[in-house]
């Protein structure tokens, strides 16, 4: 049997698939409300595919608890943030799981580390917690690092698809762990050292927010130039070795906004390129607000109140809401002592943030300007109702006349 610790967006879709192929799966979470909901066949969140996957993992027993179980092999999936002035890893959750499982193991059983940390967490911070417990790391509890590999909007398919890595130091732990995924992944599965496995999860992400920087600090030199940095970006890429990616209004998720401030942290004097490419995605929602205010001024506009932002998650089609763009510029028009701007997303539908809309008709009706600011389907489908609005598009889908990053 496995216990997946952690029911959020990775070890909920993690857990299911195991459970939907044949694995004995219970799935345990701290917060009572989250097994509740998911024992009277309610999903927590929405990701598409994830209903009939919840089904058919049901239908195959998978169960919910809040308590820790006796098992042999055990997932852990539980967030993994960031102190935001050393920007190294807060290991907090993963310690406090860590020792819950080590409260209840079989002596010989596997821990599974699926969450993201930082290169030489396990060895700084895992190993000593499982010794000081009276256990012998590799003879009595064995420790295994299997970092998740998908993206909100394609969980599913990304979880069947998408190659992974196992980091064990024993490698006959590595292949019992590889054959574990191997019951749901179509992938390419590679045993490697923990340390690797690490610093390889970590850089993967790092990778992407670099190259994300680039095409932010782009639209920003070529905004202060006149230029349309999409026609550049078009025209760059038609060179067969260029790969422009597209600037946005900033980098949301867990992954790309957080896990490179790891290696920031962990090597302040060699990751340089790394610190700089996060402070200026994480400079971008700001440069969103000023861009605002410009348009305003060229408007004539004077009543912040009548613009609004389209769109609170972080990415298109989905309702996750972690380290949203659209929550840190309204979190900066506060520091400037300024509130009003209205909002609207049809993803979530509690109530997050003032001035929040739940109808797109009396959203548009309420203000005289439209802040794209995530690229839903429901938005791109029917742009033309913004045909009386001033438009500014930081995603780059509108076709017509509009204001651009």
């Amino acid at each position: 049997m496995v216990n997946v610790i952690g029911l959020g967006y990775i070890g909920l879709p993690t857990a299911l698939m195991m459970a939907a192929h044949g694995v004995e799966v219970i799935g345990t979470d701290y917060n009572d409300g989250v097994v509740e909901k998911l024992n009277s066949g309610e999903l927590t969140f929405k990701e598409d595919g994830i209903d009939e996957l919840f089904n058919a993992a049901v239908n195959a027993g998978i169960r919910f608890t809040s308590e820790y179980q006796v098992t042999d092999t055990y997932i852990i999936s539980v967030p993994t943030p960031y102190d935001k002035f050393s920007k190294k890893i807060d290991p907090c959750y993963v310690i406090q799981a860590l020792k819950s499982v080590l409260e209840v193991c079989d002596k010989g059983a596997i821990v599974v580390i699926e969450s993201t940390i930082s290169p030489g967490t396990i060895d700084k911070y895992v190993k000593p917690i499982v010794e000081a417990s009276g256990n012998v790391v590799g003879k009595d509890i064995h420790l295994v690092h299997a970092p998740e590999r998908i993206i909100p909007g394609k969980m599913i398919y990304e979880l069947v698809h998408n190659n992974r890595t196992i980091g064990a130091d024993d490698k006959t732990i590595g292949e019992k762990i590889k054959h574990l995924y191997s019951t749901f992944c179509k992938g390419e599965i590679v045993v490697t050292s923990i340390k690797t496995a690490e610093m390889t999860k970590v850089v993967e992400n790092t990778y992407r927010a670099v190259n994300i920087a680039f095409a932010n600090e782009l639209a920003k030199i070529c905004r202060y130039d006149g230029l349309n940095v999409y026609e550049i970006i078009k025209i760059c890429n038609m060179h067969p070795r260029v790969n422009i990616l597209q600037p946005g209004p900033g980098v949301g998720g867990h992954c790309i906004s957080v896990d490179p401030w790891f290696l920031v942290g962990d090597y302040p004097s060699l990751a340089k390129v790394i610190d700089e490419s996060m402070k200026t995605n994480d400079s971008m929602p700001d440069f969103v607000l000023n861009r605002i205010y410009e348009i305003m001024q060229e408007n004539g506009m004077t009543d912040i109140s009548k613009v609004g932002l389209y769109g609170l998650t972080y990415k298109e089609n989905v309702d996750d809401i972690r380290e949203s763009p659209t929550l840190q510029l309204l979190e900066s028009q506060k520091r400037h002592l300024a509130n009003g701007l209205k909002v609207y997303d049809p993803y979530i539908e509690e109530n997050i943030v003032d001035n929040q809309y739940h109808d797109l008709d009396e959203f548009i009706n309420a203000v005289d300007m439209v802040v794209i600011m995530v690229g839903h389907d429901e938005i791109k489908n029917n742009i033309q109702l913004l045909s009386d609005k001033i438009i500014f598009d930081t995603r780059n889908i509108c076709v017509g006349e509009c204001y651009r990053l």
